[in-house]
C-alpha cells in the first residue's frame, strides 16, 4: 500500500478582511475590531499518496494558492488538520527566507536549514546549487546587493536541488531570461520523472495539466467539487468552470 504523504482532513482556512491598515494593526491589540471574513478554504479534505502525480485546477481566487500555504506551512488552518510527511520543496515564493545581509552561500545554508536538511547535505549539493544559480562571483556578495532576478535564480537553484520529495510547482512560476527558463523547465521535468517524487502542480491551464499529472482535484469557492483522473477532471472544469 502506497505511504500517504500529504492528508488534508476538514481543513477550513478563513482570513480576517479590514477596511483599512489602521484597523488590522488595531486588531492586534483590541479582539472587538469590525472586520469582514474570506473563507478561502472551505471544509477541505483529500489524501496523496507517495509518487502521485496531482493537478490543482481552477480559476484565479478558488483556494489553490491557500491550499499550497498549508502545505508549506506558509499560513495555517483555522479549523482542521494537515499532515505532511516529506521534504517538501515549493517554487512559490523563491525567495522567501532569505537575509539579505549575508552572502548568496550561506543564504543557501540558511535555506537549506529551513527545509531541513543538515549542514553536510547542503555542503553535498552546494556546487550543484552555485553552478545552477549562474550567478558567478555574485553568490559571495550580500544578498541585498543582487537584482530581483538574481534573487529569484538563486531560490530556485535551492528548491530543485534539494532532492525534495514533495513537489510543488506553481504554472506563474516564470525565472530569468528565455535560456533560464528552458534550463528551469527541463530541471522540474527531470524531477517529475523520479518515482518516488510526489507531485502538487497548481494550475488552471488544462494543457499543462494533462502533460503532468494523472490526477486532478478541479477547486471552486474553496471547495473540491471533483477528484478523479486528470482527463475526467480536465473534461469537467472545461464543461463547468473554464471562461
Amino acid at each position: 500500500m502506497a505511504k500517504t504523504v500529504i492528508e488534508f482532513k476538514n481543513v477550513t482556512k478563513v482570513y480576517k478582511l479590514y477596511k483599512n491598515d489602521k484597523l488590522r494593526l488595531l486588531s492586534l491589540f483590541w479582539k472587538g475590531v469590525n472586520h469582514g471574513e474570506k473563507r478561502a478554504v472551505d471544509d477541505v479534505s483529500f489524501t496523496v499518496t507517495q509518487g502521485e502525480s496531482v493537478a490543482l485546477i481552477g480559476r484565479n481566487g478558488a483556494g489553490k494558492s491557500t491550499i499550497l500555504k498549508m502545505i508549506t506551512e506558509v499560513t495555517y488552518p483555522s479549523e482542521g488538520e494537515i499532515i505532511v510527511d516529506g521534504r517538501v520543496s515549493a517554487l512559490l515564493e523563491l525567495t522567501a527566507g532569505f537575509d539579505d545581509e549575508r552572502s548568496g552561500r550561506d543564504n543557501i545554508y540558511l535555506k537549506g536549514q529551513i527545509m531541513g536538511l543538515r549542514n553536510r547535505e547542503i555542503n553535498k549539493i552546494e556546487p550543484e546549487i552555485v553552478d545552477f544559480a549562474e550567478l558567478g562571483e555574485y553568490i559571495d556578495q550580500p544578498v541585498r546587493t543582487y537584482s530581483s532576478g538574481m534573487r529569484a535564480k538563486l531560490g530556485f537553484a535551492i528548491n530543485v536541488c534539494i532532492d525534495p520529495e514533495i513537489f510543488i510547482v506553481d504554472e506563474a512560476l516564470s525565472v530569468g531570461d528565455a535560456v533560464f527558463r528552458e534550463k528551469c523547465l527541463q530541471k522540474v521535468q527531470e524531477i517529475i520523472a523520479r518515482d518516488n517524487v510526489t507531485l502538487i502542480f497548481v494550475t488552471h491551464a488544462i494543457k499543462d495539466a494533462l502533460n503532468f499529472c494523472k490526477r486532478g482535484i478541479v477547486i471552486k469557492d474553496g471547495r473540491i467539487v471533483c477528484d478523479c483522473g486528470i482527463d475526467e477532471a480536465a473534461e469537467y472544469y472545461e464543461e463547468h468552470m473554464a471562461e
